[in-house]
């Protein structure tokens, strides 16, 4: 009987053991699914912190999200049949909030890249392979607010969402910016321009003797390349003139002030005059700038400098106010005599010259490179040089020769600005495109870019929306569109398809190349609106990861910032399932088949980023 009783009571425990397990199992796998979900205000800082520390770390094995899964990719597939569930995204560490994966020291050092420092090629774009990317939220740093409106935010930021203040005591004497309690104000200062940007430019246009100091000249002057801009208070000043400046910076020593810029609401962008050609088209600038840019414009052969000639217009400037053009000590003499001696050989010529600024003025023509002696240096470019491919092309340092067209019209032939936004430029030909097709072109995105109003009206006011992105800009209509709105816009064209961001400049826009399988050149939380035309199709052609770019255009966009996509049905749906883990909001779904010219089944879906905060950061506004 005991014997019974003791095989009895071994039954019951395993029995009892195996329920246990089960059970377990059960609670394992039920919350285990689910922690991911868990909201990012409760448990945002907290949540996965290893994930960034152990991409730090250098951890080959470490999980970091992993490759993402082929179906991820892959639109319009059912949820049953092997298709996109949709899925939570963890929070980043609190210490990634200003994370831009492409320009991430931490990645360079992690990588071992033998890189030449001297070349500033550690400044370059050096992305991420797919499975060592971060698949997680870019948390805002405590105490985050909602940006102050344009144009109030020209002249102060909150603390907070840049709590970066080495540049005020560093650049005191310099009147860059000033802390003042919980804001940093901007008196539109800088190295060169201690009583502010205002003056430096009327001073500017002063000397090339424009009509009422008007630096854009009657509108012939309008786009402008500044280098080395700090806090970009030039662009800035610049705005009032109807210029617009690619306000251009590396994340360098001076950290932040490309991230200040935008904060700002001023057009700016990350990249550096290192190893590869900036990303911009040939002839698109009637004005570089370099004010005190710490750019030695002698090195390789004077390589820099002759992609600041590669971007220049017919007839354009270059505005350089640094020691070598005024001082008197041994060293800067020597520099100035060098470098005028290779301005000289380039055909520029010195247009004015004064105080601590001299202008030197691009020719118009070619006549002077033909008149050059045989053998002269720099060379000019190879004739099969494209001047306008430029995604990781490498510098060259030769000159590039104007077209035919442009020697013949002796400079580009634009209307002034405004006229030239809609008036079909000489370089349209290059892609065989009529004048009739162009007006066309602007036309439909007129209505387009109208209707989307009509569907943000019940969410913006006025002042909403400043720094906006067109992710596949084309002809630069969409932003044409927009003129009468207090916005600016980055025109983004593919690498990999037509190079018309040259028509964007001539219509006296700007914008940039770019990959949208990689991240974008930009701090954090650097736009209200980005409008995405066909883009995940796009990238679907190319095997890239849907979701990468859901994370991405999150990374990029302001809470409470909107996107627009203009897509296939398909891509539509695919996106719907990703807002509960994106903190996105649905806030309005169109389709375009009333529309005339309609190309396809697109459907226009507009979405809203919430405010979210972690829990620390949250802890810290309360």
């Amino acid at each position: 009987m005991r014997g019974r009783s003791d095989g009895a009571q071994s039954k019951r425990l395993l029995t009892s053991v195996c329920i246990g397990a089960v059970f377990l199992v059960f609670l394992y796998v039920y919350f285990g699914s689910n922690s991911a979900g868990e909201s990012a205000l409760e448990y945002g800082s907290r949540s996965l912190r290893k994930l960034g520390s152990s991409y730090l770390s250098g951890d080959e094995d470490s999980d970091l999200g992993g490759k993402q899964d082929e179906s991820s990719f892959k639109f319009g597939l059912d949820d049953g049949e092997d298709g996109i569930v949709a899925k939570s995204f963890p929070v980043c560490d609190d210490r990634h909030s200003e994370l831009i994966p492409c320009l991430d020291r931490h990645l360079i050092y992690q990588m071992r890249l033998k890189l030449d420092l001297s070349l500033m090629e550690h400044y370059e774009r050096h992305c991420p392979l797919p499975e060592r990317r971060y698949n997680c939220l870019i948390p805002p740093p405590a105490g985050y607010k909602i940006p102050i409106k344009w144009p109030k935010s020209r002249d102060e930021v909150w603390k907070a969402n840049i709590p970066h203040t080495h540049l005020a005591h560093e650049k005191s004497d310099q009147n860059w910016m000033v802390v003042k309690g919980d804001k940093i104000n901007f008196p539109g200062g800088g190295t060169h321009f201690h009583y502010g940007a205002g003056k430096y430019i009327a001073s500017m246009a002063n000397m090339l003797n424009f009509s009422k100091d008007n630096l854009n000249n009657e509108g012939r002057l309008r786009t402008v390349l500044d280098v080395g801009c700090g806090v970009a208070s030039f662009g800035a000043y610049l705005l009032k003139s109807d210029i617009i400046a690619m306000s251009l910076a590396p994340n360098d020593v001076h950290q932040n002030q490309i991230q200040f810029a935008l904060e700002r609401g001023i057009p700016a962008f990350l990249g550096v005059l290192g190893t590869k050609r900036l990303p911009y088209p040939s002839r698109s600038f009637e004005l570089a700038h370099c004010s005190r840019c710490r750019i030695d414009w002698l090195q390789r052969d004077g390589l820099l400098l002759l992609e600041l000639d590669r971007l220049l217009r017919p007839g354009g400037y270059f505005a350089y106010s640094s020691p070598e053009a005024y001082a008197q000590d041994e060293e800067d003499l020597r520099i100035w005599r060098e470098m005028s001696a290779l301005v000289e050989r380039m055909c520029w010529r010195i247009a004015a010259k004064r105080n601590q600024t001299v202008i030197w003025q691009k020719p118009l023509t070619n006549d002077c490179y033909l008149e050059r002696e045989p053998g002269t240096h720099p060379p000019m470019c190879r004739s099969d040089d494209d001047p306008d491919a430029v995604w990781g092309v490498a510098m060259e340092a030769c000159i590039t020769p104007y077209s035919d067209q442009d020697h013949k019209t002796r400079g580009s032939g634009l209307a002034p600005w405004p006229a030239r936004l809609t008036s079909p430029p000489p370089r349209l030909a290059d892609f065989g495109y009529s004048s009739e097709m162009f007006e066309k072109n602007t036309e439909l995105w007129r209505r387009r870019v109208e209707n989307y109003w009509n569907l943000l009206s019940p969410k913006i006011s006025s002042d909403t929306l400043r720094n906006v992105m067109d992710m596949k800009a084309n002809l630069g209509s969409f932003a044409a569109a927009l003129k009468d709105k207090n916005v600016w816009v980055m025109n983004v064209i593919p690498e990999d398809g037509p190079k018309t961001l040259k028509i964007v400049y001539d219509r006296g826009l700007i914008g940039t190349t770019h990959n949208w399988c990689e991240a974008f050149s930009t701090y954090p939380r650097t736009y209200d609106l980005l409008h995405a035309w066909t883009v995940f199709s796009d990238i679907e052609k190319k095997g890239c990861s849907g979701e990468d770019l859901l994370l991405e255009m999150d990374r990029i966009l302001r809470p409470t910032g909107f996107i627009i996509i203009r897509d296939k049905q398909s891509v539509i749906e695919f996106v719907k399932k990703y807002l509960p883990a994106l903190h996105w909001d649905a806030v309005a779904t169109a389709d375009s088949t009333s529309e005339p010219d309609q190309e396809g089944d697109e459907v226009v879906f507009v979405i809203q980023k919430k405010l979210w905060l972690t829990s620390e950061s949250f802890r810290d506004t309360e």
